[in-house]
């Protein structure tokens, strides 16, 4: 692509809004090599492919020469974000937070050109800010505006608690986006408050504001939005067939929309690929091949795409089926279940049983019934498409 072709992907593939777009433009096609902001609070140990999407087009940025800041953001983390949460978010541990955030960067290098890429924790600057300078920033906005913002509308009028701290999240976004001097920055179409507090604040401390992108949000596995706290989501680092499988569960009416959010093919070929294929399941195989390519290579994602065929196009069962040793006797499914680790509780176990997600020597059982178990009837368990265990 030109370079002019280049500019105009980037400023509408995926894109919901730009502000301010006209200026932006301009921007891209002058001679100054813009500062591109995106932050991340590693609220959970890994960076799923919907975050992804951000990083994404910072890569698109990077590739048209501009000057990537990456943020980790380890004091945002234990505030709170609560752009897409419908209850007050609890404040996490410092020690989880550092625990989650060990392979961040590592991650984000799986997509960003590390070499060209700054980084920062946003713990450095935004530690040091006493109340004089929260009190600069609180004073840019009005309690009508915050309490506008659609999740805390509903919190209200619902009569549910909003915190104080929750509030605040927005000036401390803002302030980092006057720390690294940001031109632009990027985020999801739930982080527009957040990214708007930026081009609020960055005059007071006589910066020009800086523009923002915003992004469609990617729906996980269950078609509802990804999230790591729903546990729908497809992660960077998941081993090859395991992300293949999981791309290949997507429902059929977001095919496009995770090659136009997820893949780096280019929008005529997403065009053409859809066009020309027009069974959903072999337009998923393309797709699940891409994304697993993307971050593992193609040789891995080959070895991926025969795995699935072959084990769920033909019926066959996977060659290494984990196996558990458990006390003979009578047990309940989900008790099972449970045990082996193929479900996190006795309560999910059921829900999973009563969705029909759950097979026992490859038979679908409906209810949570009492299985016998003893030396000579070994039972295959299965939940899902993927998972396996040989009770014994």
């Amino acid at each position: 692509m030109t370079k002019e072709e280049k500019i105009q992907e980037l400023l509408t593939r995926g894109v919901v809004e730009s502000i301010d777009q006209k200026h932006l433009l301009l921007a891209l096609k002058g001679k100054k090599k813009l500062r591109v902001k995106l932050g991340i609070d590693p609220t959970s140990p890994n960076i799923h492919i919907g975050r992804a999407v951000s990083l994404w087009k910072l890569r698109a940025f990077q590739d048209l020469g501009h000057q990537v800041v990456f943020i980790c953001g380890d004091f945002t983390g234990l505030i709170g974000d609560t752009s897409d949460k419908e209850a007050e978010r609890p404040e996490l541990a410092e020690a989880t937070i550092k625990q989650n955030m060990k392979t961040y960067f590592d991650q984000a290098f799986k997509i960003l050109d590390k070499s060209k890429t700054e980084t920062h924790y946003n713990s450095t600057w935004l530690k040091k800010l006493g109340f004089i300078e929260l009190g600069k920033m609180a004073g840019a906005f009005g309690l009508h505006e915050m309490a506008a913002r659609e999740n805390i509308a509903k919190r209200l009028k619902a009569g549910k608690r909003v915190s104080l701290r929750e509030l605040l999240y927005p000036l401390m976004q803002g302030y980092d986006s006057v720390a690294v001097q940001a031109d632009v920055e990027l985020g999801g179409t739930d982080q527009r408050f957040n990214l708007l507090a930026g081009r609020t604040i960055q005059p007071l401390y006589g910066q020009q504001p800086q523009d923002i992108m915003t992004f469609d949000l990617l729906e996980g596995t269950d078609g509802r939005k990804m999230s790591s706290s729903w546990g729908n989501v497809i992660n960077l680092v998941d081993e090859p067939a395991d992300m293949f499988g999981k791309v290949m569960s997507v429902r059929d009416e977001l095919i496009e929309k995770y090659f136009v959010l997820a893949t780096t093919i280019s929008l005529p070929e997403v065009k053409q690929l859809l066009t020309s294929t027009k069974n959903p399941r072999d337009q998923k195989l393309q797709l699940a091949w891409q994304i697993v390519s993307q971050y593992h290579g193609e040789k891995k994602a080959d070895l991926a795409k025969s795995t699935f065929v072959n084990q769920f196009s033909k019926k066959e069962l996977p060659d290494n089926i984990e196996e558990v040793f458990v006390q003979a006797g009578k047990h309940l499914l989900s008790s099972l279940l449970v045990e082996t680790k193929l479900a996190p509780s006795k309560t999910e176990a059921r829900r999973l049983i009563t969705q029909g997600g759950v097979k026992v020597n490859q038979k679908s059982v409906p209810t949570d019934l009492e299985i016998a178990i003893g030396k000579k009837n070994d039972l295959l368990l299965q939940v899902g498409k993927r998972k396996f265990v040989r009770v014994i």
